[in-house]
């Protein structure tokens, strides 16, 4: 028998594979049904516990029974990714409840859900961030029509590791259009925007790519801030509106 580290390197591994694999699959079935009024509203990979209620079946059911006969939205996805702790589940909790969450679990896998505006259907689907995780990111780019990273403001020992990921994400896709949230700004220690757009090497990116920079919290009472991530949803809805 191996040691104990190797065997839990070796099963995390595993686990970070059928979690990106499940979430594939996701998006495949996702694909295929769109359009045929069987597919699902949302989808959690193994382990992520979120728990968001039943709110977009009842949004979907709401917004099919008042669509005349034949009318298709346009659908479009968003891509939320960032290093774990970086706080991209309360992100997508706001955004789409808008209701007061305690406390919001890890994401070890994925999480899916959908927003209906403005005659679009947005799929927001988030990729866990942890290590064994980011190396399937790539897989996900050939779908999404807005890159989201979330970054830590406050966590500056891995500022240098989300610079990389990002860049390398940015490498495989050069116009995909990117929106960085700085997030847990209502910490005190929080770097500002122009810190992390200095530290994540932004004014870098090619003149050809829309970048957006914004800062967010992703808490209740930040709701009503100017850092609210009910901009970031705006901000979205105007992105993907676009011709």
């Amino acid at each position: 028998m191996g040691p104990p580290g190797a065997l839990r390197e070796l099963t995390l591994a595993l686990g970070a594979a059928v979690a990106a694999l499940g979430s594939l699959l996701f998006i495949a079935v996702k694909i295929y049904f769109r359009g045929t009024g069987t597919g699902t509203g949302t989808g959690t990979g193994t382990g992520t516990g979120t728990g968001w209620g039943g709110w977009w079946e009842r949004e979907l059911r709401e917004l099919r029974d008042r669509a005349p006969p034949g009318d298709a939205l346009d659908w479009r996805q968003v891509l939320v990714l960032g290093l774990d702790g970086a706080g991209k589940s309360s992100v997508l909790h706001y955004i789409c409840s808008q209701k007061a969450r305690d406390r919001i679990a890890p994401t070890h896998g994925f999480n899916s859900a959908q927003l209906f505006v403005e005659g679009m259907e947005m799929d927001l689907l988030e990729v866990g961030g942890s290590q064994n995780l980011r190396s399937y990111w790539p897989h996900y780019l050939s779908e999404a029509h807005v890159l989201v990273f979330v970054v830590d403001s406050v966590d500056r020992s891995r500022l240098l590791t989300a610079r990389q990921e990002l860049h390398a994400l940015l490498a495989a896709e050069p116009r995909l259009p990117l929106v960085v949230l700085a997030n847990k700004q209502d910490k005190s220690d929080a770097l500002s925007t122009a810190e992390l757009q200095e530290e994540l090497a932004l004014h870098t990116l090619s003149g050809q790519r829309e970048l957006f920079l914004l800062p967010t919290s992703a808490t209740w009472d930040s709701l009503s801030t100017a850092t609210s991530v009910l901009h970031v949803k705006s901000l979205l809805v105007t992105l993907l509106s676009q011709p």
